[in-house]
């Protein structure tokens, strides 16, 4: 099993990721956007969304670059392993607490809201719920990651970082996890799952990056009132 989620797993979620989401676009264009709710209520929107899109966002390149740069390039820049893992700590807590609010917020707005109840989509409760359950899992692990380094041990992120390497050099390892800590085992398939069902579900709107919006004028808006009389 353990070959199989962390050895073949990651490849098949990676797959239907890319393949799926090019089906989706090529073939359910109408369907490529994030459905905002915001008309329905706006009651607490902004702060939720805002907390959430940037936590997400920050956890991602965090994992990203922290995985996936060599371990030589933060050995030359005088970041120690221990070093290393006290940054991820941090930045963990940091922004995949913002992330966590953010989730909670959106959750619970999707189930007492009676316009978003009413009008909402089980799938969009549902990849929610599964990114929430993803980042309490996720700060789980820095829990146990804080006794790693209280003990001067920074075997399982280095084993963690060469497992997640070898996958990105389709040389996948399950190998390298087996004495990790089950947590950062759940953690993973919870995360390598939220690309199989990524194509989906409103997550597409991902690929769409809106750059232009860096460049483009203010746009004004104004809300009109209207008095009984």
């Amino acid at each position: 099993m353990n070959d199989f989620i962390f050895g073949v797993y990651p490849y098949l979620a990676g797959t239907i990721f890319l393949v799926g989401s090019w089906m989706r676009f090529d073939r359910e264009q109408y369907t490529w956007k994030a459905d905002s709710s915001q008309f329905l209520s706006n009651d607490k929107m902004r702060l939720a969304s805002n907390l959430f899109h940037v936590g997400i966002i920050a956890v991602f390149l965090g994992h990203f670059f922290g995985m996936l740069t060599p371990h030589g390039v933060f050995r030359a820049l005088g970041i120690s392993d221990i070093g290393h893992q006290k940054l991820a700590i941090v930045a963990g807590i940091i922004f995949g607490g913002m992330c966590l609010i953010g989730a909670v917020m959106l959750t619970m707005r999707r189930l007492k809201e009676p316009r978003i109840v009413a009008t909402g989509r089980k799938r969009d409760l549902f990849v929610i719920a599964w990114l929430l359950a993803t980042v309490v899992v996720g700060l789980l692990t820095t829990l146990v990651s804080m006794n790693h380094v209280a003990h001067n041990d920074a075997s399982t992120m280095i084993a963690l970082t060469r497992y997640v390497q070898s996958v990105a050099v389709l040389q996948a390892d399950p190998a390298l996890l087996r004495d990790v800590n089950p947590i950062f085992k759940l953690h993973m398939l919870l995360g390598m799952t939220v690309f199989l069902i990524f194509p989906f579900t409103r997550l597409v709107h991902v690929w769409s990056i809106p750059l232009t919006y860096l460049g483009r004028a203010y746009q004004i808006v104004r809300t009109k009132y209207v008095t009984a009389r």
